[in-house]
C-alpha cells in the first residue's frame, strides 16, 4: 500500500496528458480561454527531460511541459507541476524556477508556469520563489491551485461534467480516509458510479477508472470486495464495461502467477491450482 501511494505520479499524468484541455479548463480557466483548441497541442517530453536532466532537482514530481497556440496566433509554452507527494515540499517553489530559467536558456521560450498541489497542509501554498543580493532582485511568481479548497464547495464537484472532478473527489479521498478503510470501500464505487451517471463514453469511464482504482489505495483484504461492489453495479445499470473485467482478469492473472511457481519436480501442474 505504502509503494502505490509513493507512486500517484502515473495516474496524474496519465489523465494529464489524456485531458490537457479539460484540465486548464478547470483549474485554470483564464489559460485555456487564451489558447487556441482547434490547433493541436503538443506534449515536449524530450525537451523537459534535458532540463530535468541538467538541473539535478532531486526528488521528481509530475511535470509536464506542453506547446500549444494563443488566439492571437502566437506559439506558447505552459509548464504544469503538479505535487502529488501528499507532503510539503521546501524546495518546491525554487524547482520551478531552475525550470524556468533551464527552459530558457536551452530553448529560448517563456513559459507560463501553473501548479496544482494536492498535499493535506492547508496552508503550505508556495507561489514564488526570490532572492535579492545587493540590491538585484530575481525570482519567479505563479498561480497555484489547492485541492484542499475544493473541500469547501463538494457540490460544485458533483454537480460538474468535468472530468477532473472526478480527478479531486478522487484526490481528496485519499487523506479523507486515510485511517478509515471501510470508508474508503464506501465512497470507492460511489465515484465509479458518477462516470456512468455523466453519460461520459466507455473509454473515459476506463481512463477514469484507472485513476479512482489506483489513488485512494484499497488495502488488499478489501480489493475483493471492491471487485464484487462493481461488478454488481455494472449488472444494474445493465453496461459490462471492461472496467471490472479487466479487473477480474488481472486478479486471476495474479492468482495464475502466484500458482506457477508450484510447479512439480516432473514439470507438470495440476489444473485444479490454476482455478
Amino acid at each position: 500500500m505504502k509503494r502505490r501511494q509513493a507512486d500517484q505520479d502515473s495516474p496524474w499524468k496519465e489523465v494529464l496528458e489524456r485531458y490537457f484541455e479539460q484540465f486548464l479548463a478547470f483549474f485554470f480557466p483564464a489559460a485555456h480561454a487564451a489558447v487556441d483548441w482547434a490547433k493541436e497541442h503538443v506534449f515536449l517530453d524530450k525537451e523537459l527531460q534535458k532540463v530535468v536532466r541538467d538541473a539535478a532537482l532531486g526528488r521528481r514530481l509530475v511535470d509536464k511541459l506542453a506547446r500549444v497556440h494563443t488566439l492571437e496566433g502566437a506559439e506558447a509554452w505552459v509548464l504544469v507541476h503538479i505535487e502529488v507527494q501528499g507532503d510539503a515540499d521546501a524546495d518546491f517553489a525554487k524547482r520551478i524556477y531552475v525550470y524556468n530559467y533551464r527552459i530558457f536558456a536551452r530553448c529560448d521560450r517563456r513559459t507560463a508556469r501553473l501548479a496544482v498541489l494536492t498535499d493535506d497542509r492547508p496552508q503550505w501554498r508556495p507561489s514564488f520563489h526570490a532572492y535579492e543580493p545587493w540590491g538585484c532582485r530575481t525570482g519567479i511568481e505563479f498561480p497555484i491551485v489547492k485541492l484542499l479548497d475544493y473541500e469547501k464547495d463538494r457540490q460544485t464537484l458533483v454537480k460538474s461534467s468535468n472530468p477532473f472532478a472526478i480527478v479531486v473527489m478522487a484526490q481528496l479521498q485519499s487523506p479523507a480516509t486515510r485511517h478509515d478503510p471501510k470508508e474508503r470501500l464506501r465512497s470507492k464505487p460511489a465515484l465509479v458510479g458518477m462516470l456512468y451517471e455523466r453519460g461520459y463514453s466507455r473509454q473515459d469511464i476506463l481512463d477514469l477508472f484507472r485513476f479512482i482504482d489506483w489513488v485512494p489505495v484499497l488495502p488488499k483484504e478489501l480489493e475483493e470486495d471492491f471487485t464484487h461492489a462493481l461488478i454488481k453495479y455494472e449488472e444494474t445499470m445493465k453496461m459490462p464495461y471492461v472496467a471490472s473485467v479487466e479487473r477480474v482478469g488481472q486478479k486471476r492473472r495474479e492468482k495464475i502467477g502466484e500458482k506457477i511457481t508450484c510447479w512439480g519436480k516432473n514439470g507438470s501442474l495440476s489444473a485444479a491450482l490454476l482455478w
